[in-house]
């Protein structure tokens, strides 16, 4: 049977967003420990820099566990293949003549869409897009952490 509406998104995420739907949230979810899983061997080495550029700010968030790797792997790897793709296309151009004399467009460019799509499905779930990352409140940070804000409330306006 098909699940109606949004997906559900996971009790740590709605905790970060502050729980803005005030339903009850769900404390018999599994709470792996926040600590970020090593990174496959197998990726790619461009997925790896990806890995060690995001890894340990997911984690401090606690929005990556130990066993999230896989779909982690997934979001870094997407990122190798759809840079190796942009790569290409930005060195050999969008479109090519063929030996027909037709202008076809060149294969990276539908593998880079396709890749970015991947990416931000991703990018999503990790709370790695700016409309994502809008919705979640970190621990220790407020409108009064903010210099202007701090300088607005002790001026008295």
């Amino acid at each position: 049977m098909a699940q109606r509406g949004p997906k559900p998104k996971p009790t740590a995420v709605k905790e970060l967003e502050g729980n803005p739907g005030k339903r009850p949230l769900n404390n018999n979810e599994p709470k792996p420990e926040k600590k970020a899983p090593r990174c496959p061997t197998w990726l790619e080495p461009e997925a790896k820099k990806e890995w060690k550029r995001l890894s340990k700010q997911l984690e401090h968030l606690g929005i990556l566990t130990e066993i999230d790797m896989a779909s982690f792997a997934g979001y870094c790897q997407a990122y190798a293949r759809w840079k190796e793709a942009e790569e290409f296309i930005s060195k050999h151009g969008t479109i090519v003549k063929t030996p027909s004399g037709y202008w076809q467009q060149v294969p990276q460019v539908s593998i880079a869409q396709t890749y970015l799509k991947i990416m931000n499905k991703f990018c999503e779930q990790f709370g790695l897009t700016p409309s994502s990352r809008s919705r979640i409140s970190v621990e220790g940070t407020s409108e009064a952490d903010d210099p202007m804000e701090l300088l607005l409330i002790k001026g008295g306006g």
